[in-house]
């Protein structure tokens, strides 16, 4: 109940903070232990560009923070998570509201840890794709990140 509850107000903190609402974006839905959230893209004024479609850099922005923090909160204080490195395709301009899902599995956790339990591995890239859908599932782009997870925080990325 407690982790709901976590989880349900940083939703709202999302969507609260200034960073995250600039983008347009809008979280609507994040897992009580964070192996999944869900966030909406409207197209409006905000997010809408000089050719009436929705704004690359609104799409890539608000997709951006979601496997870092979903992997800060799912594999604890003892990982260092740092974002390394994105790349968008777009492949269709976006008309209406999009949507993307961003999940992690614990197959996924698991081979995280145990990839840098190995002996002399201090840290690992690890990569991930969402895709921005349509209420039909048509995909309008699709976002690759490079996430950085290491057990030593005196390394950097």
């Amino acid at each position: 109940m407690l982790d709901a509850l976590r989880a349900r107000c940083y939703r709202i903190g999302f969507n609260c903070f200034p960073a995250y609402r600039r983008t347009g974006g809008r979280v609507t839905y994040i897992a009580p232990d964070w192996q999944e959230v869900r966030i909406k893209l409207p197209l409006n004024w905000r997010t809408r560009n000089y050719v009436g479609t929705l704004f690359g850099g609104s799409i890539y922005a608000a997709v951006d923070p979601f496997y870092m923090m979903m992997l800060l909160k799912t594999l604890g204080d003892d990982y260092v998570v740092w974002d390394k490195e994105a790349e968008v395709r777009f492949k269709k301009p976006g008309t209406e509201t999009l949507y993307a899902q961003f999940r992690l599995t614990d197959a996924e956790l698991e081979a995280i840890r145990a990839e840098l339990a190995t002996d002399g591995t201090e840290s690992i890239d690890r990569h991930y794709t969402v895709d921005l859908v349509d209420e039909t599932g048509t995909v309008h782009a699709t976002v690759r990140k490079t996430v950085y997870v290491s057990t030593d925080d005196s390394k950097t990325v």
